[in-house]
């Protein structure tokens, strides 16, 4: 197991609501790190203590776990891969991707959350999957890694067993993570739809910290693919370093090579390029101050407040690159969406 990823199987401190205890999944956690301090809190939305720590405690807050009852179920509406946006198990990660959404949404405090009233969840997807009109997908990893987080609780291989029982829908999640040996002899029945995210190699090791490398990741994707499941990749968030085309260049001619045949007659790309904050970056030169600069002034522009974007043109411009490089390296293979 590669170092760089195994802190977060060895949480320093756990923060968990009372309530948890009144639930299978508290108590075999309770009991599988019995030897970690545990503290209660009254939610798992503020705790306020972590709140205020300093942007230089950012890393030390990764090595925290905190564990609580999902409240919200609310499901929201997507048109990309799927129908709707599903608040799931977990939010948050252990992993440090310095461009990572959830550190702007929650400030700081995008360590993991682990939610365990799982059945109460899993309840609501086949409620809906059965009375929805067709084939409906549901997106249970927007707003963490499901893969990772199936390291410490085992929540991944419950659900794609529970949800596979049923005869309506489909439930999709990405990962950077490679992970997925426990999920190869599922009974999933092609009802999953498991997406691989995947960068540059250089950046992944410079931007993307705690996660898995490219060539593993590569190579999760295809074990997947051939233990029978649906498979798709996302270029993303694609980051426009100062040489970004020589390395999207050199990251498609590595995929067309590393992906199976198997894997590619059932494969998809979705590309997401990425936005930024006013948060991660005074996060990041607190936390990481020797770590790249994403902000770009010159290609980027404001998105909102305190939001940045890459400009339309400079957009644009990659977007057509991508697609020309994709189709003569990976020729055949569908682009969903590029955003």
């Amino acid at each position: 197991m590669r170092e760089r990823e195994m802190s977060f199987m060895h949480p320093e401190r756990i923060y968990f609501e009372p309530a948890v205890l009144n639930y299978e999944l508290g108590r075999q956690l309770q009991a599988k790190y019995a030897t970690v301090p545990w503290e209660p809190i009254e939610s798992h939305n503020n705790i306020e203590k972590l709140r205020k720590n300093p942007n230089q405690e950012f890393p030390r807050m990764k090595r925290l776990l905190i564990l609580g009852v999902r409240k919200s179920l609310k499901y929201t509406p997507n048109q990309k891969v799927s129908d709707f946006l599903v608040p799931y198990t977990s939010s948050g990660c252990s992993a440090m991707c310095l461009y990572c959404y959830l550190v702007c949404n929650y400030n700081k405090c995008s360590y993991l959350r682990l939610f365990v009233n799982r059945e109460q969840m899993m309840d609501k997807l086949i409620k809906t999957a059965d009375q929805g009109e067709g084939e409906l997908v549901f997106e249970i990893g927007s707003n963490s890694d499901l893969v990772l987080e199936n390291t410490i609780t085992g929540n991944l291989e419950w659900t794609i067993e529970e949800f596979a029982k049923k005869e309506r829908g489909y439930l999709t999640f990405p990962t950077k993570f490679d992970r997925v040996e426990p999920l190869l002899a599922l009974n999933h029945r092609e009802r999953i739809i498991f997406r691989m995210s995947v960068n540059p190699e250089e950046i992944i090791q410079k931007v993307e910290l705690g996660t898995s490398p490219l060539k593993a990741r590569v190579q999760a994707l295809n074990q997947m693919a051939e233990a029978g499941y649906k498979v798709g990749i996302l270029i993303a968030p694609v980051v426009l370093v100062e040489h970004w085309q020589e390395l999207y260049a050199q990251l498609i001619e590595q995929l067309a090579e590393l992906i199976t045949p198997q894997a590619k007659k059932k494969l998809f790309i979705e590309i997401i390029f990425m936005t930024y904050s006013f948060i991660h970056r005074a996060i990041n030169q607190e936390a990481f101050p020797k770590a790249v600069e994403l902000y770009d002034q010159s290609r980027m522009t404001g998105r909102g407040r305190g939001k940045y974007w890459y400009k339309e043109t400079v957009r644009v411009s990659g977007e057509e690159f991508l697609r020309k490089e994709l189709a003569e390296k990976l020729k055949g293979i569908p682009i969903l969406y590029v955003v």
